[in-house]
């Protein structure tokens, strides 16, 4: 089985990482980490590099597809090589996967219309304007094959749910096991509807910050622009007039 995890200039390390570790443990897998060429790419802390080895090109159809997040995303977003090979791998895939922001990239390539999905919080309210239907209490959300789920270090649970999918549930727990996989968080603020107020204000203005160090506000003003004058020409059409 081949599982290619897209990996792109700024993406949040834990978001593939996390799941490769999980799905690399498996019998008669082929990883790929790919891009449009291969050679170093650097995470959003711009310090972390990682390899892709592969290109697009050269992976046409895995059976996995899965596509992390990042501050970046938003930008990665409107590229439209990309786009089209998600979706011409989607064609054929068992399973099209995506952890925190990499939904927004589902979402962008058409594949999120009428579903339920979710997302990291922050990126929610943006699955919208792809006519998706946003879903923020729920940490894996499944539709047919397309498996979306929350931020960051729910990449780990997608991971050993679609491990159990490929496989078989005892050896997702083997492999939850050999990870020592086993949450005890010394706070209790992982998700919106336990942080405080405080603590809101601190993540929300944290993000707000890396999105804007990162260039990130701009691609994700004219990413939306593009979807909504989309929307417009859609809804203006008219059966037999000429435009």
């Amino acid at each position: 089985m081949q599982i290619a995890i897209v990996v792109y200039p700024g993406f949040t390390a834990l978001d593939f990482i996390g799941p490769y570790e999980v799905l690399r443990s498996l019998p008669d897998v082929e990883v790929r980490f790919v891009w449009h060429e291969v050679g170093p790419i650097a995470a959003d802390s711009g310090v972390l590099l990682v390899g892709a080895t592969h290109t697009f090109a050269e992976t046409p159809a895995p059976d996995v597809l899965l596509v992390g997040g990042g501050m970046t995303t938003y930008e990665h977003a409107r590229d439209e090589r990309l786009l089209e090979w998600v979706r011409t791998a989607h064609e054929t895939s068992t399973w099209t996967a995506s952890v925190c922001s990499g939904s927004v990239i589902l979402g962008a390539a058409g594949l999120l219309s009428g579903r339920r999905a979710t997302s990291h919080w922050a990126a929610l309210p943006t699955l919208r304007a792809f006519g998706a239907t946003p879903v923020g209490d729920e940490r894996i959300v499944t539709e047919g094959k397309i498996v979306t789920c929350a931020g960051v270090s729910a990449g780990i649970d997608l991971a050993l749910w679609l491990a159990a999918r490929i496989t078989d549930e005892p050896t997702a727990r083997a492999v939850q096991l050999l990870l020592e996989y086993d949450p005890q968080p010394p706070f209790d603020s992982g998700h919106m509807s336990k942080a405080s107020a405080a603590t809101k204000a601190r993540a929300a203005a944290w993000t707000t910050r890396e999105v804007v160090g990162a260039g990130g506000l701009t691609p994700a003003v004219q990413l939306l622009w593009d979807q909504a004058v989309r929307a417009v020409r859609a809804r203006t059409r008219r059966p037999g007039r000429v435009r």
